[in-house]
């Protein structure tokens, strides 16, 4: 493929994060994001303006934030866009419009369908769709999925036949970090002294909480603690305080040493969400507890692979649960360590590269009488 070093584009990112929806969109895409510039992409995010948004953390990481105005219909606050898509589409084309001729727009939003992107299509050289889930259709130029299930052809019938996909877990948006930790990755032997606790940047279900009343049991004084909460969290001054009376504890706020956290642990407790797939490269294994409906197809193929096991959702989990299910990590090395080759196994081969390729290089989408 032909080199794309120093390939001036401009590039827009469409995503959101909130209290409720949490940060996992926004923070893959700041990884898509820092490989793009590094390739000479200057990108732009567009993103709503909704309680717990992280438009101030993605300027502190050095990219522009169009912010689209708050919701002011109340109707729509149980859905992902929080306005109709109609309203957001002719919002983000308004900020296109009043910019420097888009290159590429890449959607990451499961408020975002067809419907969207053929309206917005038309303002753009190149349209990537970022999706997990393939419960909708799409009108992109490359469709990006790190799903395992998503190398079986789930999306047909829901992509233009032009569209270029990239599935499968080698595609997974992966910070530089986690790579670095990777070549130090020592072989697991299944036994469990360190334990990170992590539900998202919000953890809306304040998960981490009754984690930490588990991880109180006399039965888990000798294990060491990584709690980890997002600056959005807003439990986030009581969890602080509940790590200062556990002796074991230490607790650690917006990081950006995650991947070192996870290299240095054992075992895991934490969200179904995106961190599956880190925890997985580097072959931590975990016990998972659903925290949204669309952590449920992850959450299972995961467990089904033996690569962690899922406790429930968070409305079925108790203290006592996640109490049960550590005493069965700590009962048996041998599932632990076989859980840490399954979860390596089942991430494959890397192909950040590609992805990075394909948006900068632009052999990909709609045939040249059909762009922007």
């Amino acid at each position: 493929m032909v080199s794309t070093a120093d390939k001036q584009m401009n590039i827009w990112i469409r995503a959101d994060s909130s209290y409720s929806m949490g940060t996992g969109h926004i923070m893959r895409c700041l990884t898509l994001a820092g490989g793009l510039a590094a390739r000479g992409g200057q990108v732009t995010f567009i993103c709503r303006e909704l309680p717990g948004n992280l438009a101030d953390y993605i300027r502190g990481q050095g990219y522009a934030v169009e912010l689209l105005p708050p919701p002011d219909d109340p109707s729509y606050a149980a859905f992902w866009l929080q306005v109709d898509w109609r309203t957001d589409a002719l919002e983000t084309v308004q900020r296109l419009e009043g910019a420097a001729p888009a290159d590429c727009l890449i959607v990451d939003h499961y408020g975002i369908d067809k419907r969207w992107e053929t309206m917005v299509q038309r303002k753009v050289k190149k349209l990537v769709a970022i999706d997990d889930l393939a419960d909708r259709p799409h009108e992109c130029d490359l469709l990006l999925d790190p799903n395992p299930s998503a190398a079986r052809d789930r999306y047909q019938g829901l992509l233009p036949a032009y569209c270029t996909k990239l599935t499968g877990t080698c595609y997974t948006l992966l910070r530089p970090e986690f790579r670095a930790a990777k070549l130090g990755l020592a072989e697991r032997d299944g036994s469990i002294s360190r334990v990170l606790v992590f539900f998202g940047g919000t953890d809306p279900t304040g998960e981490t909480l009754k984690t930490l009343q588990a991880l109180q049991s006399p039965a888990f004084a000798n294990l060491r603690l990584d709690v980890v909460a997002g600056g959005m969290n807003r439990r986030k001054d009581d969890i602080a305080a509940l790590c200062g009376t556990m002796p074991q504890a230490s607790f650690h706020c917006q990081i950006d040493y995650m991947a070192d956290l996870m290299q240095k642990a054992d075992l895991s407790i934490g969200a179904g969400g995106s961190t599956t797939w880190e925890r997985c490269y580097l072959g931590l294994p975990s016990l998972c507890i659903i925290t949204a409906d669309n952590q449920r197809e992850i959450t299972a193929l995961v467990h089904a692979q033996g690569a962690a096991l899922c406790l429930g959702k968070s409305n079925e989990v108790t203290a006592q649960t996640i109490e049960q299910g550590l005493n069965s990590m700590l009962a048996n090395p041998p599932r632990v360590r076989a859980m840490s080759e399954q979860a390596l196994r089942l991430m494959g081969e890397d192909k950040w590269d590609e992805v990075i390729d394909r948006i900068m290089g632009g052999d990909y989408g709609r045939p040249k009488g059909l762009q922007a």
